[in-house]
């Protein structure tokens, strides 16, 4: 796997940019000085320990933080004008193994979820939606290869096959941006190997630049354009054969990072502190309509 940028990144429009961007808490300054354009077609990843505001970047992203410095504009409009256009799977939630709702409701929700509870607008009308909804549900869900499970009740499902549904949900409305908040988190090795390949071909097939929060750069360092470090010592944000070096990364870390170059050219970072088996409260939310503007936890 190389960890070459894919040949049409970089070529495209800037969908996102910021520039000496920074964002306060309270008193607390999680990070500034951020400069990051992202351009249509590429896959970046925001990485870094708990409690940096990787999190906070996307909550910048979708409106809900505002800057405390610099500017940012999404999809051409200040943050938070163009949230239709965005797709966004938050952190991580568990879903009761007795929960009946199927999978494809689920995916549905990305679709129809923000209508519930208004009037119909028309037998008829509201019946040549349905078919076109109905259309777009089996498309995306055969898009992350669900098809299998799409039935089956979500609580009785795997971990890997859950996060594949609340994908397709997040791309149910056809989003220009995907931001996606650790979504390998809580998988096990195969799942986020599986995951992050799902998620990289939804990049480049299908033309949906992804925006990715993560812990751990290994098991999506092959496929990103662009990376963003967040750490106690600063930011970086670039190319990742730019940014993942061992000086750089055991500056922000402030500790001792390893990068290493394998045989065929892949980066692999070793030494990379562990996250916390514990991440703060998460998820308190049942499966709702909502994804986009929802708040969590810095981190």
């Amino acid at each position: 796997m190389s960890t070459a940028a894919h040949p049409a990144a970089g070529s495209g429009e800037a969908l996102l940019v910021l520039s000496d961007a920074a964002v306060r808490v309270g008193e607390r300054t999680l990070w500034s000085g951020v400069d990051l354009t992202v351009r249509a077609g590429e896959f970046v990843a925001v990485l870094g320990p708990n409690g940096t505001g990787k999190s906070t970047l996307v909550k910048a992203i979708l409106g809900l933080v505002p800057l405390a410095a610099g500017s940012l504009t999404v999809l051409g409009q200040p943050p938070g004008d163009s949230n239709e256009r965005i797709g966004y799977l938050p952190q991580r939630r568990s879903f009761d193994s007795s929960l009946r709702i199927r999978g494809i409701d689920i995916v549905r929700l990305g679709l129809d979820g923000n209508r519930w509870g208004l009037p119909l607008p028309g037998a008829s009308r509201w019946s040549a939606r349905a078919r076109a909804d109905s259309a777009r549900v089996r498309e995306v869900i055969e898009q992350v290869d669900a098809a299998d499970f799409a039935h089956r009740p979500v609580g009785r499902l795997s971990g890997g096959e859950q996060q594949r549904l609340l994908i397709a949900q997040a791309l149910a409305s056809r989003p220009a941006l995907l931001l996606l908040d650790e979504p390998l988190d809580s998988l096990d090795l195969p799942n986020q190997s599986a995951v992050a390949a799902l998620i990289s071909r939804i990049c480049r097939q299908d033309k949906v630049t992804v925006v990715m929060v993560a812990h751990d750069v290994n098991p999506i360092l092959g496929y990103l354009d662009r990376v963003v470090y967040i750490g106690a010592g600063g930011v970086a944000a670039g190319k990742p054969h730019d940014v993942i070096t061992s000086q750089t990364l055991s500056r922000l870390y402030q500790t001792s990072v390893e990068v290493l170059t394998t045989s065929d050219g892949q980066l692999v970072v070793v030494g990379q502190p562990e996250p916390p088996s514990h991440h703060g409260e998460r998820h308190p939310h049942p499966p709702g309509p909502s994804r986009r503007g929802r708040a969590h936890d810095v981190g």
